[in-house]
């Protein structure tokens, strides 16, 4: 008779809503929230829907580790870094398969410890030299400092380019950039795309254009200095610009492929760091407690003749490693991650199909009360040798894991705790009460309103 069973999906329990994409605009409303909740009602796994999309939920390191570690070749990026693709386009962050293992070999020796270490006088001249720009009992948006300085330093360290003249264009095309992404992720998201005239795309167009202008041209001048022959600093673009592959008859790389690879690093190389900054600082400002003791730990190494610390130093800060861990904790920039199932995958006891989407968040994690006791106090005292050691690893996930994870890692550590001891050294920065502080998650998590705080030399 021609007739056949189906098989009938079990989803994991999760939020049903009546309405189309009500919990779409959930997540437009609040996203951090919406997890939260979704994660304390459903516990370790849930389903739910994102328009027509498939979407599970997952908040078990075990299930973490399988998916970005133990099973990575059954995933691929999911929408959001695909959506990131009209900026970045084939670069490390977003790029699949032989490819992006090609790339990040060649990029991983830039970030290599021996290699960060030589950057420690960069960043902390960087440092100093923003600091000497401060005006004693002025009130500044720090957020807006720390993302000019952490610009400056990934340009100079990593891209041998000084892009100061142009980094209040440059952080302004990349905030357009990243709202111009979260729109499209949400539902008819696609359709706005497709209406050029619309205000938002005409602000995307010339964002990318002079992001890609200043990208190019800093391509140029390294080549110009590559086809001279002249000498050279050991940067990451003239390593990608000297890069071939003969096994693969690929040759050079082209201005496209370089650009992508710039332009990755160009973003990501600044703007998580500048958003963890702005997270500690501001958290040192709410308690006086901590802040002092953090004061303790830099004067026992500086003493009162020294203005900074040193690469040297860093290993002695171990307080200040422990306010940034905890900051990192609370405020992760990369507060979620996801990932599509190439084929059907099998977790929790469920069967994912192939196409779903696996989201993850490090946001909700960290705040998980099994793993952290009093999970949203700012707590730096908890991160002890034996704390760390009996945390499940994808407890705690700040910058990813895998073969995926962040290959600026150990450099966002040292950046920070550097700029961290240097800045505070010289500054007491205390919130203005009156600034409203909202969580802002695109890409990554900013303050919604900048952050105001008021600064005093020390």
């Amino acid at each position: 008779m021609g007739y056949y069973m189906k098989s009938v999906i079990e989803y994991p329990p999760g939020p049903t809503d009546i309405l189309p994409y009500a919990m779409a605009r959930k997540f437009l409303q609040d996203p951090l929230k919406t997890l939260i909740n979704i994660s304390r009602t459903y516990g370790d796994i849930a389903h739910f829907k994102f328009g027509r999309q498939n979407v599970y939920f997952i908040n078990h390191p075990d299930y973490i580790e399988d998916v970005l570690v133990t099973n990575y070749k059954n995933f691929i990026k999911s929408k959001g870094l695909q959506v990131s693709r009209r900026l970045l386009g084939n670069g490390l962050v977003t790029s699949e398969g032989e490819y992006h293992d090609r790339q990040r070999h060649l990029i991983q020796p830039t970030f290599y410890p021996k290699r960060i270490k030589s950057y420690a006088d960069v960043m902390i001249k960087q440092a100093l030299n923003v600091s000497s720009s401060w005006q004693n009992g002025t009130v500044i948006d720090i957020h807006k400092e720390m993302t000019h300085l952490t610009l400056a330093i990934i340009c100079k360290t990593v891209l041998g380019y000084d892009v100061k003249p142009e980094v209040d264009e440059v952080g302004d095309a990349l905030l357009t950039c990243m709202n111009y992404f979260n729109r499209l992720l949400m539902p008819f998201g696609e359709l706005i795309e497709k209406i050029p005239i619309l205000p938002i795309n005409k602000g995307f167009r010339q964002a990318k254009t002079k992001l890609d202008s200043i990208v190019y041209r800093m391509i140029n001048e390294h080549r110009t200095k590559l086809d001279k022959s002249q000498e050279k600093e050991d940067d990451l673009l003239f390593t990608l610009l000297q890069a071939q592959d003969e096994e693969a008859g690929i040759g050079r790389m082209t201005d496209q492929q370089l650009r992508d690879e710039v332009m990755t690093i160009f973003l990501a190389g600044h703007e998580t760091t500048a958003n963890a900054l702005t997270w500690t600082l501001y958290l040192l400002s709410e308690h006086p407690t901590i802040e002092k003791r953090l004061q303790e730990e830099i004067y026992s190494i500086l003493g009162d003749d020294r203005i900074s610390v040193t690469a040297d130093d860093v290993p002695k800060l171990e307080y200040t490693q422990k306010i940034v861990t905890e900051s990192l904790r609370l405020y992760p920039p990369a507060w979620a991650l996801g990932r599509q199932a190439i084929n059907d995958y099998e977790v929790g006891g469920y069967t994912i199909p192939k196409g779903s989407i696996i989201l993850m968040s490090q946001y909700v994690l960290h705040r998980n009360p099994r793993y952290f006791h009093e999970p949203d106090r700012f707590y730096p005292d908890r991160w002890t040798e034996e704390f760390k050691k009996q945390l499940p690893r994808f407890t705690f996930f700040p910058f990813g894991g895998g073969i995926r994870g962040c290959v600026g890692e150990p450099f966002a550590w040292m950046e920070a705790i550097l700029l961290i001891s240097t800045l505070c050294r010289q500054w007491k920065m205390k919130h203005v009460p009156s600034h409203k502080v909202v969580l802002k998650p695109l890409i990554t998590l900013r303050p919604k309103y900048g952050m105001c705080m008021k600064i005093t030399k020390r």
